[in-house]
């Protein structure tokens, strides 16, 4: 669960920065070159085979470990304050991840299959502007990557726990990083369909 969970992390940078290509005001130029880039390349391919049995892992294991916990504690610890025991994170892990994985099927469906298989759109980059110009849709998305967030928060932090990698003179370091990188990826997603909204095609000035 850490191993895989980390290996999405890493994932995770690689998206973003390909995806804030579509920040580039060339009217999708440097955006379309590097989705066609990243879909014709044999290494890439292979990856994205990977990437899927990562996040099938991750899936997986999330689904056994919420019902192994339940089973194991089937009456619930009789607590005051179950804040001052764990965090909110920790103990909703299953339940932003659902919400993670319900939009990532939908995310799947309108960029990866719309386009791959059926070419709906005439450039990755029109996708993505015909997609988020659905209001319904950006909001969705933004508030799936905020849950991603929050997911993100304890998830990155405990999968270095789970692998071992706990030490005093290094947890505090950590949780830092972590937490800065539970705001700093979901923001720079974030920014992309509120930017593609406002200022889509060659709309707004450099």
């Amino acid at each position: 669960m850490g191993l895989s969970g980390l290996f999405l992390c890493v994932y995770l940078v690689v998206h973003l920065a390909g995806n804030l290509m579509l920040l580039k005001k060339d009217g999708g130029v440097l955006f379309n070159q590097y989705a066609m880039y990243m879909e014709h390349f044999w290494v890439t391919q292979i990856l994205e085979v990977v990437l899927f049995l990562g996040f099938f892992i991750h899936i997986i294991d999330g689904i056994i470990l919420t019902f192994q916990n339940k089973s194991a504690r089937p009456v619930k610890y009789a607590v005051n304050n179950p804040s001052e025991n764990s965090s909110w994170f920790s103990r909703n892990m299953g339940f932003t991840g659902s919400i993670v994985f319900f939009f990532l099927i939908v995310h799947l469906k309108n960029f990866f299959i719309d386009q791959r298989f059926f070419e709906k759109h005439s450039s990755m980059y029109q996708a993505a502007l015909d997609v988020f110009s659905n209001p319904y849709y950006a909001l969705l998305y933004v508030f799936a990557i905020a849950v991603l967030g929050l997911h993100l928060n304890h998830g990155f932090q405990s999968a270095f726990q789970s692998i071992g990698f706990n030490h005093p003179r290094y947890t505090r370091w950590l949780k830092l990083f972590g937490t800065l990188y539970a705001i700093i990826i979901p923001v720079g997603f974030i920014i992309i369909p509120i930017y593609l909204s406002f200022c889509g095609g060659m709309s707004c000035p450099h």
